[in-house]
């Protein structure tokens, strides 16, 4: 069986519609799908027990996070493997069986992501596999992003990390490692939990044989003062949390002392005082988050 967790936020129509994809598609092997609604001002989780009998719904007071809202399907997931699927993706075909085969035929792969594609433009790639973030400025590149599928990125292969939008674990990976790390609620919390996969011995894979489709949610905000918090405050835990000796250090200051005082100034200078005072937030939440650790 393959346990299907997906997290809905006040987006009760893209839930029903992801949903509604995957009973359509999905033919071969045994599914669940679980819904966690995340603290939605209505109760979505009702609603989809309305509509969908046989899909198990668990509803937070609160907004969770990314994390906090997964790891609260994964007790319940009865699958061998677990698809954490973003709410505002769709599945167009059967596909996603590949994933479940690409991991049964490579037991040293831990976590397996498909091709995922915008769902306005289906003939555009967003992911097609990562490279590795690199050592000092925690900067990397998504392959084949914003690219014409040209068949360019059809190549199953190995990756730097799973994108947090549509992954596939195994369940014993999260027996070794344990879930998502909650303290990052919202970004960079798949990349730190790839690297633990990978120091627990395990690779990342990508297969393209499986497609989904990603409508990109705006609700965050391309310039918010929430995702200059939590991408603040974030790549400075990442790096805290993954790097070791002189790279550590070398990572951290680089983001103080040039990050840091480059992207408060340049939301200045376009008169978006709340999104410099959410930096500086998110450098005292840093600060904070590893006092509080020791």
């Amino acid at each position: 069986m393959i346990s299907i967790i997906s997290i809905t936020y006040n987006g009760l129509e893209d839930t029903l519609e992801m949903i509604q994809s995957l009973k359509a598609n999905l033919r071969s092997g045994s599914y669940e799908i679980i819904i966690i609604d995340n603290g939605s001002r209505i109760n979505e989780a009702e609603a989809v027990s309305l509509k969908y009998k046989d899909v198990i719904t668990v509803r937070s007071e609160k907004n969770l996070g990314f994390a906090g809202g997964n790891n609260l399907g994964m007790p319940i997931a009865k699958g061998k493997y677990i698809l954490l699927l973003n709410n505002d993706t769709e599945v167009k075909d059967d596909s996603v069986r590949f994933l479940s085969d690409f991991l049964d035929a490579n037991p040293e792969y831990g976590a397996v992501s498909p091709k995922i594609l915008y769902y306005s433009h289906p003939d555009t790639i967003q992911y097609g596999g990562y490279t590795s973030l690199s050592e000092i400025t925690v900067r990397n590149k998504t392959i084949g992003m914003g690219e014409k599928d040209k068949g360019q990125c059809d190549s199953t292969a190995e990756t730097a990390y799973a994108h947090g939008a549509a992954m596939m674990v195994r369940r014993e990976i999260i027996d070794k490692i344990g879930m998502i790390p909650e303290m990052f609620f919202l970004y960079y919390e798949e990349y730190d939990w790839c690297e633990s996969i990978k120091r627990a011995g395990m690779k990342i894979g990508y297969e393209p044989k499986c497609s989904v489709y990603h409508k990109e949610s705006a609700a965050i905000g391309i310039d918010s003062p929430l995702k200059s918090f939590y991408m603040t405050r974030n790549r400075l835990l990442f790096s805290w949390r993954n790097r070791r000796g002189i790279v550590r250090l070398l990572s951290v200051c680089y983001q103080l002392m040039i990050v840091v005082p480059k992207e408060f100034m340049l939301h200045l200078a376009k008169g978006q005082r709340q999104q410099s005072v959410s930096i500086l937030k998110g450098l005292f939440s840093f600060f904070g988050i590893n006092n509080k650790m020791g």
